[in-house]
């Protein structure tokens, strides 16, 4: 076999499992395409091994996330993307470890963050609140 052609070929069967869609090993996942042993997911696109997830892309071992991208091993994460090793993040990014954080960036084993910024326990509660109904409003 030429490199030629094992490259076309590679390039033939990466294509066809994507256009497959197909959900494997999946349980009780509606919308899903192209997810791998899946648990009650909802709208996921190639996910692996999540559960109770929903609009989640290209990740693996989610846990009641949302519309995280590229992300792995997340609980109860909304709106991340490439974030690892980490729970309860909300619109964070690069971040891996961490617990608590809400629009993050590139921290690691960090929490109760808000934009890079350590706050109390009790402080991170109370703004995040906050936060979410002004952004909810605009």
């Amino acid at each position: 076999m030429t490199k030629q052609e094992f490259v076309s070929e590679l390039s033939r069967l990466k294509s066809a499992h994507v256009d497959a869609g197909a959900n494997v090993g999946c349980v009780e996942c509606k919308g899903c395409s192209g997810c791998l042993d899946c648990v009650f997911c909802n709208g996921c696109q190639r996910c692996h091994r999540s559960r109770y997830s929903e609009g989640c892309s290209d990740s693996t071992q989610l846990t009641h996330c949302k519309t995280c991208r590229q992300s792995h091993s997340l609980a109860y994460c909304e709106d991340c993307e490439h974030c690892g090793d980490s729970n309860y993040l909300i619109a964070c990014a690069f971040c891996f470890e961490c617990d608590y954080c809400f629009g993050c960036v590139g921290l690691s084993g960090k929490d109760f963050h808000i934009l890079n910024r350590k706050y109390s326990r009790s402080e991170y509660f109370r703004l995040v609140a906050e936060l979410k109904t002004e952004l909810a409003a605009a």
